[in-house]
């Protein structure tokens, strides 16, 4: 019974930690409220996209009602490009050109006269698209050793056996982040590892340093403080994941036309 307790604590804690994370990165869509005559709409803004044109959709905002979007190459001091909204498919669609990998644009919205988020445009990297039988092992793998960490950190707390969950998170933690994840960021933008001390790429940078502090909790094993090394490693782990995904990445320097990391 304890041990179900501790795995549905996991899971909980693993979950609302994800979900953070995932709602709080620099690719997850942005969220705009649009007010026409009373009545408001919710539209969601893409903030990634692949390699082809990536189609905005205001839907929902009525057909009688004009828009525009205004683009340019981020991070640049270019003028905005201007382009009408067609009807198409009963919504307002536009489309933000395709641009190198690791290509920024910035854009923001005129809604029936009306600017949205000029002063803080929106902001889409676009990127190669990552195979499916390489992207959906590095997710659940990483996922799955954020709840082996946190789970261990429950039998460290309640001071039960948890070196063999210590070494299974380490494992998983590997294969994850520094087998696949490289997969998955060659396959998405180029480079095999975008973190030090080649680049400033937070995710590689955080999956490093969480790593680093497991290592030294296996390299204490033995020690009779191991515990205290051990719930430091997971709380650190949980601290650095905390910190969105995809920041500070990998991004095309329109002025050298050359990819930066």
């Amino acid at each position: 019974m304890k041990k179900f307790v501790y795995w549905l604590l996991a899971i909980i804690i693993t979950l609302a930690l994800s979900i953070y994370q995932r709602m709080t990165g620099p690719t997850y869509p942005k969220r705009v409220t649009i007010e026409l005559d009373g009545d408001s709409y919710k539209i969601k803004l893409p903030r990634s996209g692949v390699q082809h044109d990536e189609i905005v959709t205001l839907k929902g905002i009525p057909s009688d009602v004009k828009s525009q979007i205004h683009y340019r190459c981020y991070p640049t001091t270019d003028d905005y490009t201007v382009i009408d909204f067609q009807w198409k498919d009963s919504a307002w669609q536009a489309a933000l050109p395709v641009q190198p990998v690791a290509g920024k644009l910035q854009y923001f919205l005129t809604v029936d006269g009306k600017d949205y988020l000029k002063d803080e445009p929106v902001v889409i990297r676009f990127r190669n698209d990552v195979p499916a039988y390489i992207l959906i092992p590095h997710i659940l793998l990483m996922f799955g050793a954020m709840l082996f960490a946190v789970y261990t950190l429950l039998l460290v707390v309640t001071r039960r056996e948890y070196r063999r969950w210590l070494k299974i998170t380490v494992g998983t933690m590997f294969v994850g982040g520094f087998i696949l994840g490289p997969l998955v960021q060659h396959a998405a933008f180029g480079p095999w590892w975008a973190g030090f001390p080649y680049g400033t790429d937070l995710t590689d940078n955080k999956t490093l340093i969480s790593f680093l502090f497991f290592v030294a909790a296996l390299a204490t094993l033995k020690w009779k403080y191991n515990r205290w090394v051990v719930a430091l490693a997971v709380l650190m782990m949980i601290a650095i994941f905390s910190i969105p995904h995809s920041t500070y990445g990998s991004e095309y320097d329109y002025t050298t036309q050359q990819l930066k990391r």
